[in-house]
């Protein structure tokens, strides 16, 4: 399975393109999210907690730390490419007024 994330990951393994490349295309981009959820009990909270962690989400930040996790990324490009992304989020809450 390959997506864009994949793609410019892959890319910057082998050398093929920069970290600071890869950033500057991470802050560009919009990030898909999981949408919020607000328990609205403590049992609620309670069963959250016990769930199963979220599914995989293609092209999201999953990609990114499954790179870090499978040590294809090191912990300075993981920082590095973590800002980034966190970079695009607060840009775009910016944009559509959220905070």
């Amino acid at each position: 399975m390959t997506n864009e994330v994949i793609d410019l990951l892959n890319a910057l393994s082998e050398g093929r393109i920069t970290l600071d490349e890869v950033a500057e295309r991470f802050r560009t981009r919009r990030w898909p999210r999981r949408p919020p959820t607000q328990p609205s009990t403590y049992g609620d909270m309670a069963a959250a907690e016990l769930r199963d962690p979220d599914p995989y989400l293609p092209g999201s930040f999953d990609d990114v730390a499954a790179a870090y996790h499978r040590k294809t990324l090191t912990r300075e490009q993981f920082r590095v490419l973590s800002r980034a992304v966190a970079d695009a989020q607060r840009a775009e809450d910016a944009a559509e007024g959220r905070s």
